[in-house]
Order: structure tokens, then C-alpha cells, then sequence
């Protein structure tokens, strides 16, 4: 074997790996890192961020759609501390994701030295694991488990802390080999038989899909098990795309914002099957606009309840299983499409009641101000092709396209269940560098903007043609709901004098335009389309066009009540 340093044997190691892109912010602590990747395996695309939020927010949304780990490279504090966003919101929506902090050199560790932190110490609580690899030698060891951590069970972030020296330092170590993730094993037939027993016995069931993990063979076997059975299936907060919105068993997302009528229809539930989601409190938002864990009776729901899980540790954790089932959807789903098909006249009747439900809920209704945002989200689902990825971030605005554009493929939807602000924009860069043959569209709040509007010069830089769309209403649109709600209408903080976005996307050298009228929508879309660079579009909306379900006067009228 050849002597190499720590450096190369990284970059080899991701090589074998297959990462394809390394996201990040260059710092002095990993430079002869980026050089290795550069001289040794120039096929893999080093993007330079303009944050390190939005570096680890692209891993993060990499590893959504792929399912295999986003890489990201940040140095030693503060570049470290800026990723924790990224890697919070990896942990909570069980992105896997590899962060790779270039650490001070071994000889001044633990003297406070300039930009050092323990970061074992820092991102414990939030990953699956945290390492500090002291050797070069034992950088393959460290890789091969940092991708069978992530990518395993329940996936999610891991973090590895190389010092400097380390990186420089030379030995020889054998290669490692691409890993394959160990796996759940299958189910067995008696508990598909058990499952098949219950819902045969219930009076009105429901499927509940959600999370990270799904490929399109599992997608495709859990709507034929739906669509056999007359099982009315609802997608989890953020996760609307496991679902062809156009089959009759789709009924509904649940979590923030979702439809108070198809919350009550869940109340009157007596059999769920819960695949792929933890039932967090997001998830079981029962009454009001965050109250989680009440939509089922705590610890033990009045309904059975079949929860089936890639890792233990969510099982039984909040609500208790009538059956507590360890498994992988794309083995999971497949064994329960093979049942022989079981739906009953009461079933279909049920899913069609809820059906009818969703319908209504997705029917236009009028909208307070000068844009009819219902009418736009139309225009945009029947202009983009069904590939088409849309991201969205945090804040009130969200609740458009989340009522009323609907989903037809897997993969097309990019939004964070953890509630960061700032995640549209790195997330739709992230997914048009990995699929930049479809259009991606980012929904984004005038807030949520803000947040990480410098990423805009990354988008132009590599030349990623996306589109944004900003809501602007000046406003911190959702907080000032809570304060509506809470503080009788006193507001502290949530007005906005923003900036003229167009004008500063023009001077990012992207394309710039803002629409003020629902006819001049479309139009100004096209030209965004056609630009041939990163385009963003201003919706300048009404303060009352706060929320899809109510606008700011109606929220005041209630609550002077």
C-alpha cells in the first residue's frame, strides 16, 4: 500500500461511498481536504455555500430525496454552531446526513484554543452519533460506520470531527468497500394475517404514510393495498407526496394546518395502521393551532392502533400499539399488497365520506386582497410537469400550497417537519443540482426569505435555474397569528420593512419580477421559466390573506368573541 494522507483517504472513502456532491462553506481547518477531492475524484461536485446553514439544509435535503447521506463540510466554531440548524432539522425529519467538521489541531486540543469547541458535546442530542476520528488511519473505519449509522433503522444525522493535523498526516490503510445498510427484517406472515384480522374487524379504518425512506416500489404497493381494500389513506405533515392525490383513498394531510373536518372524521376512527411516521406532536394535532398529542387519547388511544416502524425506539414511545411491528416499507408494503383483497361495502362507504371531505377542502374559496392565491396554486399545478419538485420553509404562507397543490408523484415535495425557517431556498438549490432536468419551484415566506437569502449568489454561481416564489405581506405571518390568538392582537416584532426583493435578486445577477394582480401571475411565471437563470417572482399579498383557512380580520373576529 501507498502512504496518503488523511485527506486523500477521506476523499477515496467517499469516493467508494458514491457521494456525489460535498456542500459547504471553505475553511482553513479542511482545505487539503476540498484540494484531495478536487485532484482525486473530480467527479464529485464541491458546492460553495454562502452560509453554513445552507450547506447543511442542502445535505439535509439531498439525503430526502435520495435517501442515501448529503456530505457537508464545515470548519471548526462558529462554522460548526452555523450548521446546527441543518443537522436539527436532519434529526427531526430522519434525513441521513454526514457532517464533517475540520477540528484544531490535536496539540491544542482542550486548551480553548482559537475556534475549538467539543462538538461530541455540541451535536450529541441531536444525531444519531458524533466521532472524532484522531488517526488517518482510521478514517475508512469512521466513514464506513458514519453511512451505516445514518442510513439505518430510523435514518438521520451523524457527525465526524477531524482535526487538522489529522488530515495532514500520512499512513498507509487499506481501502474500505461501498457499504450496504444493515436492514429490518421481514414481517412475519402472522402479523400480516393479525393486521388483516383487524381491519376486517373495524368499522372505520384508516392508513396513515408518512416520513423519510419510501421508494416508489413501496409507493406503489402501499396505494395498491389502499385502493384493494377501500382503506382511506392521509399523509403526515409534509410528507404529501407518498400519495397520488388524484386516487380516490387519498383523503388528507394531517398536522399543522390541516383540515379541521378530517380531524374529526379521525376522532371517529376505531383501527389505524401508522406506517413510517413517529406520531410526533406535530402529527397528533387534535384541537387549536399547536396543541399536539391530542388528536389520540394519551397513553393508550381509544383506536387499535398498528404502528410499524424502521428502528424500536419510536414504537410504544408516546401512544401504546395494539401491534408494534419493526420493518421497512419497501418489504413492508409489498407483503401487505399481496393480501388477498378484503374491502367491505361499510369500508368504501367511509372512503368516499372522507374522500368527499378532502374534495371540499381543495375547492377554491375566495381570497381577501388583489392576488387569489387559491387561483395560482391552480395555474402552477396545471403548468409545471408531475415531476416537478416544490419546496417550502416555515411560516403561514405554506398553508396555500399545502391545501391547494396537490401532488402526484413521489419526490416532489421538500418541506422540513421540524419548523426551520430559511430551508426552501438551500433546499430547492440542493434539489436542482441533483435533477436539474426538472423544474423546481421554492415557495418561500418574505420572513422565511430572509433567513438564507444569500444563498441566491450560490444558485447563480452554479447556475441553478430555479424558480422562487416570495410571499411578501411584511409580516412574520405565523407569529403574528399566535399573537392574535394570544395577545389579544398585541404585536411585538412581526411587522417587516423588507427590502425590494427584485431588486436584489437582480443584483445577485438573478431574474427579478413582482406580480400585484391574479391576471399578471402566469405571464411573469413563463418569463421566470424562460430566463435561463435562477428567477425569483414577488407576491405582494394582503396582510389579510394570512392563512388558506382564514383571513386576519375573520382570526380577530374570533377571538373578540
Amino acid at each position: 500500500m501507498d502512504q496518503r494522507t488523511g485527506s486523500d483517504i477521506l476523499a477515496d472513502e467517499l469516493h467508494i461511498q458514491q457521494a456525489e456532491m460535498i456542500w459547504h462553506v471553505p475553511g482553513e481547518s479542511f482545505l487539503s481536504a476540498l484540494d484531495a477531492l478536487a485532484l482525486r475524484h473530480p467527479a464529485i461536485k464541491t458546492v460553495s455555500c454562502r452560509h453554513e446553514n445552507g450547506a447543511a439544509q442542502m445535505a439535509e435535503a439531498y439525503g430526502k430525496l435520495t435517501g442515501r447521506p448529503g456530505v457537508a463540510f464545515v470548519t471548526r466554531s462558529p462554522g460548526a454552531t452555523n450548521a446546527v440548524n441543518g443537522i436539527h432539522t436532519a434529526y427531526q425529519d430522519a434525513s441521513p446526513v454526514i457532517l464533517i467538521i475540520g477540528q484544531v489541531k490535536r496539540s491544542i486540543l482542550e486548551r480553548e484554543a482559537f475556534m475549538s469547541y467539543d462538538f461530541r458535546t455540541l451535536f450529541a442530542p441531536m444525531t444519531k452519533w458524533v466521532g472524532q476520528i484522531d488517526s488517518a488511519a482510521r478514517i475508512p473505519e469512521f466513514i464506513q460506520r458514519a453511512y451505516q449509522t445514518a442510513m439505518s433503522g430510523r435514518k438521520g444525522p451523524v457527525v465526524l470531527v477531524i482535526p487538522e493535523d489529522v488530515l495532514e498526516e500520512r499512513c498507509e490503510v487499506a481501502a474500505g468497500a461501498r457499504l450496504s445498510p444493515s436492514r429490518a427484517g421481514a414481517v412475519a406472515p402472522s402479523d400480516i394475517e393479525r393486521i388483516v384480522t383487524l381491519l376486517a374487524a373495524a368499522q372505520k379504518p384508516l392508513l396513515i404514510v408518512g416520513g423519510n425512506g419510501w421508494n416508489a416500489h413501496a409507493r406503489d404497493a402501499i396505494q395498491r393495498f389502499a385502493m384493494q381494500n377501500a382503506l382511506p389513506v392521509v399523509t403526515t405533515f409534509r410528507r404529501r407526496d407518498i400519495i397520488d392525490h388524484r386516487l380516490p383513498c387519498y383523503v388528507g394531510e394531517i398536522g399543522i394546518g390541516a383540515n379541521p373536518a378530517l380531524l374529526q372524521h379521525i376522532r371517529e376512527t376505531d383501527m389505524l395502521l401508522v406506517c413510517n411516521d413517529a406520531l410526533s406532536d406535530v402529527n397528533t394535532i387534535g384541537v387549536g393551532y399547536m396543541e399536539g398529542f391530542t388528536l389520540f387519547s394519551l397513553p393508550c388511544p381509544q383506536q387499535k392502533i398498528v404502528h410499524v416502524m424502521p428502528d424500536h425506539g419510536d414504537l410504544n414511545r408516546v401512544f401504546r400499539a395494539e401491534l408494534a411491528l419493526v420493518a421497512e416499507m419497501d418489504s413492508f408494503a409489498p407483503a401487505l399488497a399481496d393480501v388477498t383483497p378484503m374491502a367491505q361495502p361499510r369500508h368504501r362507504a367511509w372512503m368516499q365520506t372522507l374522500r368527499a371531505t378532502y374534495l371540499q377542502e381543495v375547492t377554491p374559496k375566495p381570497c381577501p386582497g388583489a392576488l387569489d392565491v387559491p387561483h395560482l396554486m391552480g395555474c402552477l399545478r396545471e403548468r409545471l410537469p408531475e415531476n416537478a419538485i416544490v419546496t417550502n420553509g416555515v411560516g403561514a404562507y405554506a398553508t396555500w400550497s399545502q391545501r391547494y397543490f396537490p401532488h402526484y408523484q413521489l419526490g416532489t415535495q421538500l418541506g422540513p417537519i421540524s419548523g426551520t425557517m430559511g430551508y426552501s431556498l438551500p433546499a430547492a438549490i440542493s434539489a436542482k443540482l441533483l435533477h436539474p432536468d426538472r423544474p423546481v419551484v421554492c415557495f418561500v415566506g418574505d420572513g422565511c426569505f430572509q433567513m438564507s437569502s444569500e444563498e441566491l449568489a450560490t444558485a447563480v454561481q452554479y447556475g441553478v435555474n430555479i424558480v422562487i416564489i416570495v410571499f411578501n405581506n411584511n409580516l412574520y405571518g405565523t407569529i403574528r397569528i399566535h399573537e392574535e390568538n394570544r395577545l389579544a392582537g398585541r404585536a411585538h416584532g412581526t411587522d417587516l420593512v423588507n427590502p425590494d426583493f427584485c431588486a436584489l435578486a437582480q443584483a445577485y445577477g438573478a431574474h427579478g419580477e413582482a406580480v400585484t394582480a391574479t391576471a399578471d401571475f402566469m405571464p411573469a411565471f413563463e418569463r421566470c421559466l424562460a430566463a435561463g437563470k435562477p428567477a425569483l417572482l414577488e407576491l405582494r399579498v394582503s396582510q389579510e390573506a394570512i392563512h388558506a383557512r382564514y383571513s386576519l380580520s375573520e382570526l380577530r373576529a374570533r377571538n373578540q368573541r
